[in-house]
């Protein structure tokens, strides 16, 4: 629904208006993203690259491990954009380059042409030329090429004035065929959120974000509803590994402030506003708030502190965590506090110990002759691992990120085994 903008000039988030006359100093970009994510995709685009001005490269690639980020400005080349889908970019964004002879050397769903438009003309050169081509006539030379298009209404953009008309928007999701529309320009409220994404369209947003003139909650629940007497939405919270801790509620007021505190804050139904964890200590980063497919429940991803989410200091409302999550944060206690003496301890304190019995466990999981014996190796190679993990300041969330990480890059490496 709603796409953030993190838009970089010289090393810090900036909004200009008209793509031109400088409005906000944001500052750096970290504490923006951190908190953009929540709502899901966010857009960071390189205007220094965009305008030939210089390069926010660096910068970009330290974002990129926080959150699901759409990259551009600056990308011309299958070379550019491969190197920052292989970086862990989840879509990259690609305007002057968007054509296609390079579109066809790109996986189409992990492209979005940009199509800047100015009064109906397409513009480039940091929208400082005319190309004399309306967006449709660029929509057609592209179908089938590319999963998405940004259309961004150049007139409207920075200014808060409201974004083109309904009914301009929706020819332009009928040329947009099977491809994502997005656009961006002005739109400024929540009620326009809703009626864009009544149409299947997303909107990158940036000036009404910064300005606080537009909430990111009121963005994110624009099209929530509730089928309940008392208007409340259910809400799942789960953890950064998809497990459920609990089921609570909210209402508009409890996301705003969740949104703001970054935190998990529900509508509790005996109290009012809950911030979960204020008196127990039992407190939750906020990663991410989803909608359901009717828009009727949340889904809140956390960050739970121990003893857990339950009031019964358990994990969840339906008893201890297990598997190999529940390893993890076990030995990440055991890093902390183990005794001296115990073996947990000495395996922390000598990493010769830990490599002997990493090659160990390898080694018995590769001659294990059946099922069983396979389950048993891998349990003891899991647990070596993961004390080593946790001795370098890993998480399971890292790893399971850079495996997302590896199983979105294009280019794959030969596999062969190092001599």
């Amino acid at each position: 629904m709603i796409i953030p903008s993190i838009d970089l000039q010289g090393g810090q988030a900036v909004q200009l208006v008209g793509g031109e006359d400088l409005e906000i100093e944001a500052g750096a970009p970290m504490p923006l993203l951190q908190k953009f994510r929540l709502a899901g995709d966010v857009a960071i685009i390189d205007l220094d690259a965009a305008k030939g001005e210089g390069s926010n490269t660096a910068l970009i690639r330290e974002l990129l491990p926080h959150a699901r980020c759409r990259v551009g400005g600056g990308i011309r080349s299958v070379e550019a954009a491969l190197e920052w889908l292989d970086a862990g970019a989840h879509k990259v964004i690609l305007g002057t380059a968007a054509t296609p002879e390079i579109l066809r050397q790109l996986p189409a769903e992990r492209v979005i042409a940009a199509l800047d438009a100015r009064h109906g003309e397409v513009v480039v050169q940091g929208w400082r030329e005319g190309t004399g081509r309306t967006i449709l006539d660029r929509m057609r030379e592209l179908e089938g090429l590319v999963g998405g298009f940004l259309v961004t209404f150049v007139e409207h953009e920075g200014r808060m004035s409201g974004t083109a008309e309904m009914e301009q928007i929706a020819a332009l999701v009928e040329a947009a065929g099977d491809a994502k529309l997005t656009i961006a320009g002005g739109v400024t409220t929540a009620t326009e959120l809703a009626e864009l994404d009544a149409l299947g369209v997303d909107a990158q947003v940036g000036m009404a974000l910064y300005s606080g003139q537009l909430h990111l909650a009121d963005a994110i629940c624009a099209r929530m509803r509730s089928d309940r007497p008392d208007g409340l939405w259910s809400t799942v919270v789960v953890d950064e590994h998809g497990v459920a801790l609990g089921l609570c509620y909210s209402n508009l007021e409890s996301v705003r402030a969740a949104v703001d505190r970054v935190s998990g804050v529900y509508h509790s139904r005996r109290r009012g506003l809950w911030h979960k964890g204020a008196s127990s200590g039992a407190t939750q980063e906020l990663l991410a708030i989803d909608l359901d497919c009717d828009h009727d429940a949340l889904r809140f991803t956390v960050r739970q502190r121990d003893p857990g989410f339950c009031h019964e200091e358990v994990r969840t409302c339906w008893g201890p965590d297990s598997g190999i999550t529940a390893l993890a944060r076990t030995i990440r206690a055991r890093a902390e506090d183990a005794p001296e003496g115990s073996y947990t301890r000495r395996l922390f304190d000598d990493p010769e110990l830990l490599g002997e019995k990493l090659l160990e466990e390898a080694r018995e999981l590769i001659e294990a002759k059946d099922a069983d014996e396979a389950a048993w190796e891998t349990a003891d190679l899991l647990y070596f691992a993961l004390v080593a993990m946790t001795a370098r300041g890993a998480s399971l969330e890292d790893v399971a990120r850079e495996l997302d990480r590896r199983t979105a890059r294009v280019r794959r490496r030969a596999g062969d085994a190092k001599s």
